[in-house]
C-alpha cells in the first residue's frame, strides 16, 4: 500500500487572469533568467567551481541548457555550482564540475557523459532533466564506474531499469499523481469526469497510467487524453477537444515550459471558469515567475519542492541562494544541490571515490533533508520524501513576491520494492 501522510485541503475555482500582468512577468523572468546567466563572473564564486586541477574530484552537471528545458537546466547548473562552492573540497582534494548541455536529447546526453568520464575523469553526475535522457544515462554512468542522481519522473529509473548506479531524489509519476489527484478528488467528490493532455514519452506515460488506474479505482469517467511530442507548443487544438468533452477537472500531464503553454491557453479559452486544472508536475518558482500571478491563482500544482518547506537544511539553502542569487531557490536549482550535496555527503562517508563504496554511503542514508526527513531506499534506490500539491492565491493575497500558492496537502507515496519491478544485482 502507499503511504499518505499529511492531508490539508482547501479547493476553490479561479477567477479571471489578466494577460496585461502575463506578459509583465514573462519578461521579468526573461530577465531573471539572464541576470542569473551572468551571475557566476558577476559574484566571483570560488575557483573550485571550476577548477580542473588534476587531483580534483570532478563532477558532471548533464542538463538541457538549450531547446524547450533551457530553463531547468540553467537554474540546475546554478544548483550544482552552490552546492561545490559550499564544499570546496572533500577528501582533502578540490571539488570540479563541468555542465554538459544535453539539449534534451539522450544520444546527446550518452555522449557528453561518455566524453566528460574519458575526457575529465568524471564519475559523479547530477542531472537530467527529462527521462528518456535520465534513463539513458544512468545505464552510461554504470558503464564509465560513476554515480549518476537525477531528478527524472519515470518509474522505470529506480524501477525495471534501475541499476546499481542509478539513484532518484525525485517522487517518480506514480507519487506525483498520487499525492495530487487522490487529494483533489477527496476534496471535489463531484469531480467525476476528467480530461487528461500528455507528452508522448515515458514520463507523460508513466503519469498517465498511475491517473487511470486511480480513475479506474474511483469510478472517474475518463473523458479524453491528447498526446502531444516534445516539441509542440501549440496546445489549441487539444484544448478544443478537452472542452467538447466537457470534463470537471483538465489534469496537464506535460512539464515546463509546455505545461505553462497549455495553462496560458487553456485560461485564454476561458477554461479555469467551468472546470478545475490541475498540473500534476510543476516545476515551481520558476514557472509561476513566467506565468504571473494572475494565471497561477486558483490553479492547482503537484510539486517536488517549495521554498516555504520548515526544515533546518532548506532554510540553510534559502539563506544560500538569496545571499548568492538574490533569489529564493526554485525546485530545479533545489534538485541539483541535494543531488549534489548527497553525491559529495556520500563521498566523505566512504573516504574514498571509489564507485563500490560511495554506492554503499548512499544506500540507506536517512538525513534531514529540504522537504523534512528523506532516506535513500537501498533496495532500489530511490529517495522517499514529500511531494506537495498548491494552489494558486491571487495576487491581492500575496504576502510577497514570491507568494504564489498556498500548500494544500503533502505526503509520501511510493510503491513498494516488489512492485517496482527493480531488481539490483
Amino acid at each position: 500500500m502507499a503511504q499518505r501522510i499529511g492531508m490539508q485541503r482547501a479547493l476553490t475555482q479561479a477567477p479571471t487572469r489578466s494577460h496585461t500582468t502575463e506578459s509583465l512577468m514573462q519578461r521579468r523572468h526573461l530577465l531573471q533568467l539572464s541576470a542569473l546567466g551572468a551571475l557566476p563572473a558577476s559574484l566571483g564564486l570560488g575557483a573550485s567551481a571550476w577548477a580542473q586541477s588534476k587531483d580534483a574530484i570532478q563532477f558532471g552537471c548533464p542538463v538541457p541548457m538549450s531547446g524547450a528545458f533551457a530553463a531547468n537546466g540553467k537554474y540546475a547548473d546554478l544548483g550544482m555550482k552552490l552546492a561545490i562552492e559550499q564544499y570546496g573540497k572533500a577528501l582533502d582534494r578540490p571539488l570540479a564540475y563541468t555542465l554538459l548541455d544535453t539539449e534534451g536529447k539522450p544520444a546527446t546526453a550518452v555522449r557528453k557523459v561518455q566524453e566528460s568520464a574519458q575526457q575529465k575523469g568524471a564519475r559523479f553526475f547530477a542531472g537530467g532533466i527529462l527521462s528518456s535522457e535520465a534513463l539513458a544515462m544512468g545505464k552510461e554512468a554504470e558503464k564509465a564506474g560513476g554515480i549518476f542522481i537525477t531528478t527524472a519522473g519515470a518509474d522505470e529509473l529506480t524501477g525495471t531499469d534501475c541499476n546499481s548506479a542509478t539513484f532518484r531524489w525525485s517522487v517518480p509519476t506514480f507519487g506525483a499523481i498520487e499525492q495530487t489527484v487522490r487529494p483533489l478528488l477527496d476534496a471535489h467528490p463531484k469531480a467525476k469526469r476528467w480530461y487528461t493532455i500528455t507528452p508522448q514519452y515515458v514520463f507523460g506515460d508513466g503519469l498517465l497510467t498511475a491517473a487511470k488506474n486511480i480513475f479506474k479505482e474511483k469510478g472517474i469517467e475518463h473523458v479524453g487524453n491528447s498526446y502531444h511530442s516534445l516539441t509542440e507548443k501549440e496546445f489549441s487544438g487539444y484544448l478544443t477537444n478537452a472542452m467538447a468533452a466537457k470534463p470537471d477537472v483538465l489534469l496537464l500531464l506535460n512539464f515546463g515550459a509546455q505545461s505553462s503553454d497549455a495553462l496560458r491557453q487553456a485560461v485564454s479559452f476561458g477554461m479555469h471558469k467551468n472546470m478545475t486544472i490541475l498540473i500534476a508536475w510543476a516545476s515551481g518558482l520558476e514557472q509561476f515567475e513566467s506565468l504571473g500571478a494572475d494565471l497561477c491563482d486558483g490553479v492547482y500544482f503537484g510539486a517536488q519542492y517549495w521554498h516555504t518547506a520548515d526544515t533546518p537544511l532548506n532554510h540553510d539553502l534559502v539563506k544560500r541562494s538569496q545571499a548568492t542569487f538574490k533569489s529564493n531557490p526554485n525546485y530545479s536549482l533545489a534538485g541539483s544541490y541535494i543531488c549534489t550535496k548527497l553525491l559529495i555527503d556520500a563521498i566523505i562517508k566512504a573516504g574514498t571515490v571509489d564507485q563500490k563504496a560511495v554506492v554503499a554511503a548512499l544506500e540507506g542514508m536517512k538525513y534531514q533533508g529540504l522537504t523534512g526527513e528523506e532516506e535513500v531506499r537501498k533496495a532500489d534506490h530511490q529517495v522517499l520524501k514529500n511531494y506537495y500539491l498548491l494552489k494558486g492565491k491571487a495576487k491581492s493575497k500575496m504576502a510577497n513576491k514570491d507568494d504564489y500558492v498556498d500548500v494544500v496537502s503533502s505526503g509520501k507515496s511510493f510503491l513498494p520494492v516488489d512492485k517496482t519491478g527493480c531488481k539490483l544485482a
